[in-house]
């Protein structure tokens, strides 16, 4: 990969397609990721609301959304990104490793064939977008507790690119989404996409990786990632993020982007931020 880095003047929008879930069942009753407390009370409404505020915002600057139905007893549904991983229309569906979300399978998959893509099913545990990021031509992988090893191996496969595979080593930072943020959704041939992530989540030979691929990544700090702030979208200009990761905003902004804030905290007591609900659809019919 070419370390030419993309300038602050070369930021541009573009437009992109995600696919999100209402929390309309939205509430922690178990716990497959520390975040999850099923003894502390959780507010669907709010979820609900500021779930909305994250959906209007992406329409107001332009992004098209779809939406997959929510159904009762899957709560973990409004996390779209462990959905599904698309590029170029495939859509490679999930195999989830906890029995609580396996429900969401076969809804995801049924979304995706109704909706005109072509879907692969998968032979190994994977959890989609959370553990699966698109960085220019390479996709990075996450492993360690969710997403197998296998499954790094399947999609190098299906959709014949490198695959990159990131050791994730702190609990609280489970899906590689959480970790790691791609801050250019689009790159030129010869420029490398910007990504930030949390240094402290990974292993020393994958973080010896990302420098030397991406040797102008942000850093992000832990208080920064404690609070959900990779877990971010982006479309090249505007980086949807929470508004307490205030070190993660500082650092966008210095780096031309123009950082979007948008509250998911109640959704934070399930383990997911922004890009957690949101999946990106490349390609696909419209």
């Amino acid at each position: 990969m070419s370390v030419a880095p993309i300038s602050a003047a070369e930021r541009v929008q573009h437009k992109r397609r995600y696919l999100m879930c209402r929390p309309e069942h939205f509430t922690v009753s178990y716990s497959i990721n520390p975040w999850m407390e099923p003894a502390n009370p959780t507010d669907t409404a709010l979820a609900v609301r500021q779930w909305q505020k994250l959906y209007d915002t992406y329409l107001e600057l332009g992004h098209e959304v779809e939406l997959i139905d929510p159904l009762p007893g899957l709560p973990d549904m409004v996390y779209t990104a462990n959905g599904g991983f698309v590029i170029d229309g495939v859509f490679y569906a999930p195999r989830f490793r906890f029995e609580e979300r396996q429900g969401e399978e076969p809804a995801f998959i049924a979304w995706a064939r109704e909706n005109g893509f072509e879907v692969v099913e998968p032979e190994f545990t994977n959890e989609g977008e959370g553990d699966f990021l698109l960085a220019g031509d390479v996709i990075l992988a996450g492993r360690g507790f969710r997403s197998t090893d296998d499954s790094h191996r399947e999609i190098a496969r299906i959709f014949d690119r490198e695959v990159v595979s990131l050791t994730l080593v702190d609990p609280r930072f489970y899906h590689l989404d959480t970790a790691l943020s791609v801050l250019d959704p689009v790159v030129e041939p010869g420029q490398t996409p910007t990504i930030a992530y949390l240094p402290g989540a990974f292993d020393e030979a994958s973080r010896a990786e990302l420098e030397r691929r991406f040797p102008d990544a942000i850093l992000v700090a832990d208080a920064d990632g404690a609070v959900f702030g990779l877990n971010s979208a982006s479309d090249g200009r505007n980086v949807f993020i929470s508004p307490r990761a205030t070190g993660f905003e500082a650092q966008l902004r210095e780096r031309g982007y123009n950082p979007v804030l948008v509250d998911l905290s109640e959704l934070l007591l399930g383990g997911g931020g922004i890009k957690c609900c949101t999946l990106e659809l490349r390609g696909g019919a419209r």
